[in-house]
Formats: C-alpha cells, structure tokens, sequence
C-alpha cells in the first residue's frame, strides 16, 4: 500500500521502492523526504511482481529495485530488470544490492537500469546521488535537492547543494582558519573572488581589509606600484605617498586574482615579500613590514604556464600551499535550476516584478546546456530575463529572446551581392578544425578558454583533435 497516499502535484516526485525488507524501504523513503524540495509521493512494493503491477498502473519518476527482491518475476536477475525496464519507460530505474559486485551491475545495466547503487546506502549522501542522476536522466525538477541537515544549499556566498560543492565548502572551512597561501584555480565564472571573500570572511581576518587585485586589469608598468605603493615624486603626477594594496590590506586579506597575467620581473618582488613580509614603495628604500594572508587565483593551467617559462616555479611552490579547485557548472548539473531559482528572486526583487519560476520545459533546457561561461553566464541571463519581461512564468521563448550568447550575429547586407566566384570547398571537418585551431591560437594554446569562447567543452576539442589526426592519416592529409 502506498506510504503517502494523495495525488501527485506538478512538482513532487513519484518514485517507487521494490524491496522486501519494510525497514530498508522506510529508511530509504525518509532519506528522500527529507532531501527533496518537494514532499515526493513515495509506494512500495515487497516484490517484483507486485513492482510490476504498480508500474502498469500509473507513471513513476525514479524505480528503485533491490535485485534479491526480484526472483519472482523472471527465472534471472538481468530478465527480470529487463521486463521493468520495458513496463517503466520513462522512468529512472535504479538497481541496488547488498552483495554489490561488477557482475551484478553491468547485467543490471544492460538489461535496462540507469545505474546501480551497493546497499546499505549512507543518508543524505544517498539523496545528493539520486539528484544526480535524475539530473543527468532529465528528471531534474521532480528531484530538486532541498536544504537538509549536513548539507548546505548555500554558503558564504556560494549557491549550491550539489557534491562537489559540499566538498568547497568542506575545504573552505577548514582552511580559512589558517594565514596560510591559498592557490584558487578554476575556468573563468566559476566563483574564484566569491571563494576568496568565503576565505577571509570565515577566518579570523575577518574584520580586517579584503583587498582584491586584477592583475589581468593592470599595466604592467603600473603593477608594482598598484601593489606595494609609491613613494612622492617617484613618477609624473605622484605628488604624495601612496599605499599599495598589500600595504592596505595590513591584518587583513590581499587577493591576487589572474595571478598568471603578473610579469616575471614583478614575480620576483612577490615571492620576497612572500618570503620576509616586507616590501618597499616604488622609488623608496626603505622596507615596511606587513601581515596578510595572501590568497590568490587563476583560470589558465599553472603547470603549463610554468612549462611555457611564463610562471616562476618557485613562487607557485610558495603559493600552491593551499589549493581548492572550483568545478565548473556543466559538472554539477544538480545546481544549475537551484541558481537559476536564486537569482530569479533576487534580481526580480531588484526591478520589483514578480515571476513564478521556470517552465519545465525551461528547466530541463537549462539543465541540459553546459555553459562554457559558468555561473556568470547563467547569472547574466537570468539577469536579462527579469529586465526584458515583466513577469509570470519563464518559457523557452523568453529564454531564447534573452539568450544573446547563443546567437551568432551576421553582418549587414551590401547593397551590391559580389559577382560568384569558383573556391576551394574544403571538407566540413577540415572548416571545423581550421576554426577551432585558430581560436587556440587566439588563446595563445589555451584549450579551456578557447573552448569557452566557442561554446564547447574542453573534452570536445580533445576528442575533434583525435579525430582529425585519425582522418588526416586516411586521407593523407599533412
């Protein structure tokens, strides 16, 4: 019988437990009730058969079926996922068992379950990896994680429930604590300054300055004055002393974001100060003595930066003490609606309009994208929907009225089309080679911007660049 009776509402999730044992599906039961945003309408069945009965009664979101519990539906394990599977199409069917092994998963998988699960299964870890994978199967506005105990929805500035997230947020807790270096990489619109603020403010430099330095932003020729300041009359125009940013950031918190832009003279200077705590203003001898935690960020790969003599190697090392590494949004699918919802309310408070969140449709395309601009691009959309409507519910047509970055812009039209000529028709994956290498050259050979440039993953590039080499060999092409 079903544990919740009630119909369903458009935003709960129907799952079905099949598992013999009453204890292991309650617990299983309470462990999603308390985690998902909406109270979801959970049944059980003790058998396969009777699994199988429910299954044709009605539609289910997510099955979970313990494999043992199975054995009076088919004469095999794999038949009898493989019979669930064709009566629950459409659902996210999920197989578990206590005697977990490679063998019992792959016959699950391949008779037709999305993924396997070993029992017993640890609470709210449980719910965060049946989000995932409702996220990844397109069920992801049934299963929306909610705030639960041990898991934070959001942080310090970070939005997000997501794993990987509980991981940074684990991380910054415990590092923040320290006057340690900390090294923040991640691709650009991840979250680096958000995590640095996160740093200072849940340490014990918190009430002291956060000063934050781009130094992607600066002249080079102005960059060590900008950081260890200037003395009068050092350069036209300085007419009186000036504090640097580490100068100003004394007792509290000094932020080097793009820190792989500085130039390899003003490298040397930083890993002395690193190294003494001391630093002279530009055209003055005497040192000063200064005590910040330096924290500082980049998106570009430091190995390679070092490989390519652009990144002094020793200063890394003085650097690299703390890493944290900040995932981008297309490996954390499960945050992607929950951000999207946050910055809905806000920036509808901000422009005092009212909207009633995102289509389903709208969610799961939202879901369904990677975004190469990570969380600022997502941000900057959102942003861009609330001042181009004036409320209700978010649909695909709005979001594709609003999503600039998608489009590609064609230049006007002549007045006179020029006369046809005959060209050279290279084949398409040459054209599509020729575009992608030219923006890696754009990009001075960084993969990860060049991919974010042109809307794709990293691992799409590499896997076109195998493949061209593999073609270019057929065909004999250099």
């Amino acid at each position: 019988m079903p544990m919740r009776p009630g119909q369903r509402s458009d935003a709960a999730a129907t799952i079905l437990l099949i598992d013999r044992d009453p204890a292991a599906a309650r617990a299983m039961a309470a462990n999603l009730s308390c985690c998902l945003l909406s109270e979801p309408v959970i049944e059980e069945a003790r058998n396969g058969r009777t699994g199988a009965d429910r299954l044709r009664g009605r539609d289910f979101d997510i099955v979970l079926m313990d494999l043992s519990s199975l054995d009076d539906l088919a004469p095999s394990t794999e038949e009898a996922v493989a019979r669930l599977a064709k009566i629950a199409e459409g659902a996210l069917l999920i197989a578990l068992s206590g005697g977990a092994s490679v063998s019992a998963a792959v016959a699950a998988m391949r008779a037709g379950a999305h993924d396997f699960l070993a029992k017993p299964l640890s609470g709210s870890g449980f719910a965060a990896r049946i989000g995932e994978l409702a996220h990844r199967h397109g069920k992801a506005r049934a299963l929306t994680i909610d705030a639960r105990p041990g898991i934070k929805e959001d942080f310090a500035g970070f939005v997000g429930a997501s794993t990987q997230m509980q991981y940074v947020y684990e991380q910054i807790g415990r590092i923040a604590p320290s006057s340690a270096p900390v090294f923040i990489t991640g691709e650009s619109g991840t979250g680096k300054e958000v995590c640095a603020e996160a740093l200072h403010s849940q340490g014990p430099r918190a009430g002291k300055r956060f000063v934050a330095v781009n130094c992607a932003a600066i002249p080079r020729d102005l960059m060590e004055s900008e950081l260890f300041g200037a003395a009068r009359g050092a350069y036209t125009g300085s007419v009186e002393d000036r504090k640097g940013a580490a100068e100003l950031a004394d007792g509290g918190t000094l932020f080097l974001d793009e820190i792989g832009e500085m130039d390899l003279s003003l490298q040397s200077k930083l890993l002395r100060f690193l190294q003494t705590g001391a630093l002279s203003r530009v055209g003055e001898a005497d040192t000063r003595q200064v005590d910040v935690r330096v924290i500082c960020a980049t998106n570009r790969n430091p190995m390679q930066m070092i490989t390519e003599k652009r990144f002094r190697e020793d200063l890394f090392y003085r650097l690299h003490v703390l890493p944290i590494h900040l995932p981008p949004l297309r490996q954390r699918p499960a945050d992607i609606l929950v951000l999207a919802q946050h910055f809905l309310a806000r920036f509808a408070q901000e422009e005092h309009k009212q909207f009633a969140g995102f289509s389903p449709e709208t969610a799961d395309g939202l879901i369904a994208r990677e975004w190469p601009g990570n969380v600022r691009q997502l941000q900057n959309l959102v942003r861009r929907l609330v001042v181009m409507f004036d409320g209700g519910e978010i649909t695909a047509e709005m979001v594709a009225a609003a999503d600039i970055e998608s489009r590609s812009f064609a230049p006007p039209p002549v007045a006179e089309a020029p006369a046809p000529r005959r060209t050279t028709v290279l084949p398409m994956w040459q054209q599509e080679q020729r575009i992608i290498e030219d923006a890696i050259l754009s990009f001075n050979g960084n993969i990860a911007l060049a991919a974010a440039a042109l809307e794709l993953s990293p691992s799409t590039i590499y896997r076109k660049r195998q493949a061209w080499a593999e073609m270019a060999g057929r065909k004999g092409v250099a």
